[in-house]
């Protein structure tokens, strides 16, 4: 995988789980979602951020780019 994310961070805060990227807070887990974070995190914690934060790339972009519907008229 060429492009890895990178810069996610996660700290435990009285039962909540805040993601940051580099530095600045992106998302705030409360109750169930936290539990499940903390549950799935060991495996690819990076990857996890960057899919729950929604700052990733699908790989995608150049193809949508291209599109008739992304197209100027």
């Amino acid at each position: 995988m060429a492009n890895r994310p990178d810069g996610f961070t996660y700290e435990l805060l009285r039962g909540d789980v805040v993601i940051s990227h580099h530095g600045r807070r992106a998302v705030t887990l409360r109750g169930a979602a936290a539990q499940q974070f903390l549950a799935d995190v060991q495996h690819e914690p990076q990857q996890l951020m960057a899919r729950i934060t929604g700052n990733y790339k699908r790989g995608n972009e150049r193809v949508a780019k291209e599109h008739p519907r992304n197209q100027r008229h």
